[in-house]
């Protein structure tokens, strides 16, 4: 999807954006190099206790967001290293605060806030961004180097050798300017934007909001975006048959301790999920650590793409709420025609340029 589609269908979806935050400009010195073997201790909280529902379970109820600005992956400055020093966390958020101010920067998605803290430049630039940096949420910097807890070295395990052709395929295959719906990402048609989240699509990158409800025989998880909601049975009933296939998979919970594990399987072959989609097999774990905390951990097994599992882990941080509507509607004549209409206007323009030539 070229940079005039994504403007006009963005357009429409700034209403479900996070909220703005101005940051101010703070003096820093450069990142420590300094390493450190062991995660920074933090103060026990002797007195907290994990509050519990009716039926005794641990309570993981309410709404949650994940906004950390801990990148997916290591960086490669940072090799050898799973955790920061205090100083290097607070001069990394301070850096962050500097760049991002004021709407001076490109709009930093995804792991783009840690990465441009992590570097020398005084300005973040985007070619392909079609806004500046007023748009973003503040983001929340912990001592963590990765998302990525395993493999050790914090970076997704390679691809193996198939799933390399196979994506090598899929974007040969791809046309350079959509010709209708079908052609666009299932999140542009507001059909889904998948799970699990790794942080969010949209917002600041590492940003979505959780609802979770809770019941003795289920649990519902619900997203912000496109109102995504997962009701999964905890009576130990089997999968689905493998000839059903969900856009989010067949999800079955269970108890382990004060932790929820949540087991899919049976993903549709239409979704995508870093190019794995029906041999997908995700397990989940909900662990609430401290009052305004849980531990949400993924665990992502699927042989025909990765050479080997890989887990990663969010901290999702207690929020007033609520939820607010994302104006998402699948089959939006207004949305489908906006990017339709864009994308021919490119494909036009790009005829003409070779026209002159």
């Amino acid at each position: 999807m070229n940079s005039s589609s994504v403007v006009a269908f963005g357009l429409l979806l700034t209403a479900s954006m996070g909220v703005v935050h101005h940051l101010n400009a703070t003096p820093v010195r450069p990142v420590l190099k300094s390493d450190i073997g062991q995660q920074s201790q933090t103060p026990a909280r002797a007195a907290w206790r994990v509050p519990r529902t009716p039926d005794g379970r641990p309570d993981l109820q309410g709404v949650w967001i994940s906004r950390s600005a801990t990148p997916l992956e290591r960086p490669k400055a940072l090799e050898g290293r799973q955790f920061l020093t205090p100083e290097e966390v607070a001069t990394l958020k301070a850096r962050a605060q500097q760049i991002f101010q004021g709407g001076n920067s490109d709009f930093g998605a995804g792991d783009a806030v840690f990465l441009a803290a992590l570097g020398s430049a005084q300005q973040f630039k985007n070619p392909g961004s079609t806004e500046n940096s007023v748009g973003m949420i503040e983001r929340e910097f912990d001592n963590r180097t990765s998302l990525v807890v395993d493999p050790p070295d914090g970076r997704i395990p390679p691809l193996t050798p198939e799933a390399r052709q196979r994506q090598a395929a899929a974007t040969a295959a791809r046309p350079r300017f959509p010709t209708g719906p079908e052609d666009f990402i299932l999140s542009y048609r507001c059909i889904t934007t998948g799970m699990p989240k790794l942080g969010g699509l949209y917002g600041s990158g590492h940003f979505s909001y959780y609802q979770i409800v809770q019941a003795p025989r289920h649990v519902m998880i619900e997203m912000e975006t496109i109102h995504d909601a997962r009701i999964i049975p905890l009576d130990g009933r089997p999968h689905l048959p493998s000839a059903s296939r969900l856009w989010h998979g067949d999800s079955r919970g269970r108890w382990d301790g004060d932790t929820l594990v949540v087991d899919t399987t049976n993903f549709s072959s239409k979704s995508n999920f870093m190019g794995s989609g029906e041999n997908l097999h995700l397990v989940e774990r909900f662990t609430r650590v401290a009052e305004d905390t849980i531990n949400y951990e993924m665990t992502f097994d699927d042989p025909t793409v990765w050479t080997r599992p890989w887990t990663a882990m969010i901290p999702l941080k207690q929020t007033p709420g609520p939820i607010y509507e994302f104006a998402c509607h699948e089959g939006s004549g207004l949305i489908m025609r906006a990017m339709l209409a864009a994308a021919h206007a490119d494909e036009a323009a790009d005829e003409a340029a070779k026209q002159k030539k």
